[in-house]
């Protein structure tokens, strides 16, 4: 198919599918989907290299499939690769607004600011202040995964978070909402929740979704990731509970029943969130809750939610404002819409102007694309430059024999100048090394947060009624690699020393840290170690090695719990 400018290609890539969407402009600011397609992808979600060439295969049995030519395509990610933040600045203005908004993503992102591909967003203003959404996910990621798109053929054009495009969906096909309305996208890794009241929006990314159910099912019946995601697809469903009379076969209740724990742990964190809304964000109450996302079909999943929330539950219909080109058959959008919201909204970015309006498209992919607008003109440049020497050429044949007689006083010249060349190209490398070291040293600040970040990210997965009692680093001897940024944070002080512990002699390095804390048996519910333990095994500061190394029953009497877990870092600290 032939590109046409009054098309719209969007890439909604998943943690589990792929949805490309063909919309075209309609008069009047309309929109109409002409054509998608949707793809799941197979590969475990744990390994990452084989699921973005598993994107590229699809993409492009995609394009092949429907006859679509290279062209420029939007792109949303996932909201969990996203680290979103609502933030309440002091009124000021547009001139010093913009240094406010990027202090505060210095403090609130937790990544060095270069290494981040960052927006924001002014999304409304409370009494005297201003809400700012700010967006940001590592460079290396965004940028595999546009050059994962772009291998299968495709231009980024823009790069969208998902829960903000599902909110441009709702916005725009959605009109009689509540004075809050929740949506809730169940997907494959994690759960999107956005509350959407007034003329604002908050997000938060729940890491409870199809993933854990298939991952329960492995466990369950120990099978392999892919034959697991077999048996969910064939059996899955929430199971009732109480009295109710079981399936008659197990394999269909022993399913049911893990599809049933998982959602009652996606339950219990939806209450908490929306008690964190109300309390931390000044949001009132959910009086609707909007389903959507590839495990929101699982049966009785709507049924559920209502039961146990007391909220009324509806499935997102993504349609309702946007047409839907004949030649689709309308049972079959009827059975997708639920995994398009995020297409229409990118679609709408390119339509009219949307509430929320991100972009996190890599730096190197903005030059590219300002690059390739110079093309007409370095044509025109090149013809000129053609003509340019021809004239020279035939001024230059004159003055050849002027030349010849100058050229051996200017290479007389020239030995003079060479000697002088010698000793500047000598300063210049001193200089050079000067300017490395000073690099190195401006770089100190941001590695020396490092503890703090660490610290604070510990914190921050504390359920209420957890504490900590120490944080001890977990120290042996090695050798790193020459020249390694480990060898470079101990060089500059980035180790932690422990008051009163010793240092043996030789090169210190801390490869885990030792967590004890203490938690009210009255207000934590029981396994909440193994929720931390869970919680530091997604911090970006530690790796899946994270154990619980003690946690002894308390005596009957006792109203506190300790526990002790050895959290190992992804990257060794020098000392």
């Amino acid at each position: 198919m032939p590109f046409q400018s009054d098309q719209i290609l969007t890439l909604d890539i998943g943690a589990g599918s792929v949805k490309l969407g063909l919309f075209v402009r309609l008069r009047g600011n309309g929109l109409e989907l002409a054509s998608y397609a949707i793809r799941s992808l197979d590969a475990d979600p744990a390994n990452e290299e084989d699921r973005l060439s598993e994107i590229t295969s699809a993409i492009r049995d995609i394009l092949r499939e429907r006859q679509i030519r290279p062209q420029p395509v939007l792109l949303s990610v996932p909201g969990q690769a996203v680290f979103s933040r609502l933030v309440r600045l002091p009124p000021v203005g547009p001139e010093k607004l913009q240094q406010i908004i990027q202090y505060e993503a210095q403090q609130n992102v937790p990544f060095p600011i270069n290494e981040v591909v960052w927006d924001y967003q002014l999304i409304g203003s409370g009494a005297g202040e201003v809400d700012v959404m700010l967006a940001a996910i590592k460079s290396e990621i965004i940028e595999q995964l546009t050059d994962s798109v772009a291998a299968a053929g495709l231009q980024p054009d823009l790069v969208d978070v998902a829960p903000m495009a599902i909110y441009n969906a709702v916005r725009y096909n959605y009109t009689d909402l509540p004075s809050c309305t929740l949506v809730v996208d169940i997907g494959a890794r994690s759960t999107d929740l956005i509350f959407i009241e007034s003329d604002r929006v908050f997000n938060r990314s729940i890491p409870v979704g199809g993933n854990t159910i298939t991952q329960q099912i492995m466990r369950e019946f120990n099978l392999s990731y892919r034959d697991a995601e077999k048996l969910k697809i064939a059996h899955a469903f929430v199971a009732f509970g109480g009295a109710y009379e079981a399936p008659a076969s197990e394999v269909a209740d022993k399913v049911s029943k893990s599809v049933r724990s998982v959602m009652t742990r996606l339950h219990t964190e939806i209450t908490r969130s929306i008690n964190f809304y109300r309390t931390q964000q000044s949001g009132g109450a959910p009086g609707r809750i909007l389903l959507t996302g590839g495990t929101s079909v699982i049966p009785y999943t709507d049924t559920f939610l209502k039961e146990k929330l007391q909220i009324e539950v509806d499935y997102l219909n993504p349609f309702l404002n946007v047409a839907v080109d004949p030649s689709i058959d309308a049972k079959e959008i009827g059975s997708k819409a639920h995994l398009l919201a995020g297409s229409v909204g990118l679609a709408l970015r390119r339509s009219l102007t949307c509430p929320v309006e991100l972009n996190l498209l890599p730096q190197k992919i903005i030059e590219e694309k300002n690059f390739r607008k110079k093309y007409p003109f370095f044509a025109l440049s090149m013809v000129a430059a053609v003509l340019i020497v021809l004239v020279w050429c035939a001024y230059f044949l004159r003055l050849a024999t002027l030349g010849e007689q100058r050229l051996e006083r200017l290479q007389a010249r020239v030995r003079s100048l060479a000697a002088i060349e010698s000793r500047m190209r000598e300063h210049e490398r001193v200089v050079s090394d000067l300017q490395n070291k000073f690099e190195r040293v401006a770089a100190l600040p941001v590695r020396r947060s490092l503890w703090l970040s660490m610290l604070s990210d510990i914190h921050s997965r504390l359920s209420e009624g957890m504490w900590l009692a120490s944080v001890k680093p977990v120290l042996r001897e090695k050798t790193p690699p020459a020249g390694s940024d480990t060898e470079l944070g101990g060089a500059m002080g980035m180790g932690m020393e422990m008051p009163g512990s010793p240092r043996p002699a030789g090169p210190q390095f801390v490869d885990a840290v030792e967590i004890t804390g203490l938690a009210y048996l009255d207000k934590v519910p029981e396994g909440a170690a193994i929720r931390l333990r869970d919680a530091l095994r997604e911090s970006p500061f530690f790796t899946d090695q994270t154990e619980i190394t003690a946690s002894p029953v308390p005596p009957r009497d006792d109203f506190v719990a300790d526990f002790t877990i050895k959290a190992v870092l992804k990257d060794p600290i020098a000392l």
